[in-house]
């Protein structure tokens, strides 16, 4: 795996999880809506992280 994402990419990766957490637990972590909305947050977490995203490389896109 190479980093398909730039560091702008990367911080808004990280303000998205941050809005789901809230979304997550303002819905309740039991309901529907906040389980998706925790995946979402995990998710972009790891992808910010990694620097790597799936769907960037499945599509040959790059930020970088």
């Amino acid at each position: 795996m190479h980093r398909n994402e730039n560091n702008i990419d990367r911080i808004v990766r990280l303000v998205i999880a941050a809005a789901a957490v809230v979304v997550a637990v303002v819905a309740g972590l039991g309901s529907a809506l906040g389980i998706v909305a925790a995946i979402v947050a995990v998710v972009m977490v790891v992808t910010a992280a990694s620097g790597f995203c799936p769907l960037y490389a499945l599509f040959g896109f790059s930020t970088c």
